[in-house]
C-alpha cells in the first residue's frame, strides 16, 4: 500500500493509442488553443484600447476573457505535450497546480457571470440607480471579490484533496488533473470530507444559478414592457450573449458533477470535461463578438489600426530601428 507522499507523478489519460491519432489530437488542440488565445486576446485588447468600452459591462467581460485565457492555458498545453511526445506523465506538483488553477479560474468565471447578470439587471430594471450601484469603485470591489473568493475556494479544495492518502495507484481517467479522478485513488474514508466541501461549493453554485434565473425573469418582464421594437432588439442583443454563455457553462458543469454514477462512463467523462474546460473558452469570444455591435466595431478598429501601424513603418526603419520618415517631416523637406 502506498500513500500520497510516495507518489512523485500521475499518469493522465491517453487521448489516442496510435501515433497518427496522437499527432492529430495535437494539431486539434493546437488549433483550439490558438483560436481561444486569439479570440480572448482581441477582446482584451479592444476593451483596453477603446475608451468608449470602459463601462462596467465590458470591464467584467475583460475579466471573463482573462479567466478563459487562463483556463485554456491550464489544461491544453500539457495535453498537447503528452500527445506530441507520446507520454502520459505529469508531476505531483504539476497536478496540484492544475487542480488549483482550474478550480480557481472556473470559480472566478462563475462569480463573474453572476456579477455580469447583476449588471444587466440593474441597467435594464433600475437604470436610474445604475451610476450609484455600479460605479467604478463598486465594479472594482465586485471583480476583486470574485477573484478572491474563487482563490480561497480553490485553495481549500486543493489542500483538502492532496492531503488524502492515495493507495489505488497513480493513473487518472482524465487528460488533466481534476478532483473526482483523484478521489478515486483515495483509500481512506477521509475522502468524505472533500465530498462535503464539494457539496458546499455546489450549493453556492446553485445559489448563483438561482440568482441569475431570477434576474433574467425580471429582465424579460422589463423588456416586454418596452414599446419600441428597436429598443427591445437592443436589449436582447446585449443579454442574449451572456445568457448563452451562462447556459453553456452551467449545463456542462452541473451535468458533469451531478449526473448519477449509473450513467457515467470514461468516454462520457472525457466529452464532458472538454465541454466545460475547453469549449467555452473558444466559444465565449465568438458569442460576445457576434452579437455586440460596439465590440465588433472596436475589434475592427483595433485591427485596422494595427494594419496602418505596420504600413507606416518603412523598410529602412524596420531594419535599422530608426523612426519612419513622414512626408511632412523636416528631413523629407530637405531641411
Amino acid at each position: 500500500m502506498s500513500n500520497s507522499s510516495s507518489i512523485s507523478h500521475f499518469l493522465l489519460l491517453a487521448l489516442a493509442d496510435t501515433r497518427q491519432l496522437q499527432l492529430l489530437h495535437f494539431c486539434l488542440l493546437l488549433g483550439i488553443s490558438l483560436a481561444a488565445i486569439l479570440g480572448n486576446g482581441l477582446i482584451i485588447s479592444a476593451i483596453a484600447c477603446s475608451h468608449h468600452l470602459h463601462t462596467p459591462m465590458f470591464f467584467f467581460l475583460l475579466n471573463l476573457a482573462l479567466t478563459d485565457l487562463g483556463s485554456i492555458c491550464t489544461t491544453v498545453p500539457k495535453a498537447m505535450h503528452n500527445s506530441l511526445w507520446d507520454t502520459r506523465d505529469i508531476s505531483y506538483t504539476g497536478c496540484t497546480a492544475q487542480v488549483f488553477l482550474l478550480i480557481f479560474l472556473l470559480g472566478t468565471e462563475l462569480a463573474l457571470l453572476t456579477v455580469m447578470c447583476y449588471d444587466r439587471y440593474v441597467s435594464i430594471c433600475k437604470p436610474l440607480h445604475y451610476g450609484t450601484l455600479l460605479g467604478s469603485r463598486a465594479c472594482a470591489h465586485m471583480a476583486a471579490a470574485a477573484w478572491a473568493s474563487a482563490f480561497l475556494n480553490a485553495l481549500m479544495h486543493t489542500a483538502n484533496t492532496f492531503s488524502l492518502p492515495l493507495c489505488h495507484g497513480n493513473a487518472l481517467g482524465q487528460f488533466f488533473c481534476e478532483i473526482p479522478q483523484i478521489l478515486k485513488l483515495s483509500c481512506s474514508k477521509s475522502y468524505l470530507r472533500e465530498l462535503a466541501v464539494i457539496v458546499v461549493s455546489l450549493c453556492l453554485g446553485f445559489g448563483c444559478s438561482v440568482f441569475m434565473v431570477f434576474s433574467y425573469v425580471q429582465i424579460f418582464k422589463a423588456v416586454l414592457r418596452i414599446p419600441s421594437e428597436q429598443g427591445r432588439h437592443k436589449v436582447f442583443s446585449t443579454c442574449l450573449p451572456h445568457l448563452a454563455v451562462v447556459s453553456l457553462f452551467l449545463s456542462t458543469v452541473i451535468f458533469a458533477y451531478l449526473r448519477p454514477p449509473s450513467i457515467s462512463s470514461p468516454s462520457q467523462d472525457l466529452v464532458l470535461s472538454v465541454l466545460y474546460s475547453v469549449v467555452p473558452q473558444v466559444l465565449n469570444p465568438l458569442i460576445y463578438s457576434l452579437r455586440n455591435q460596439e465590440l465588433k466595431a472596436a475589434v475592427r478598429k483595433l485591427l485596422s489600426r494595427d494594419e496602418r501601424a505596420w504600413e507606416s513603418v518603412s523598410p529602412l526603419s524596420a531594419v535599422s530601428g530608426f523612426p519612419p520618415v513622414s512626408a511632412n517631416s523636416g528631413l523629407a523637406e530637405g531641411s
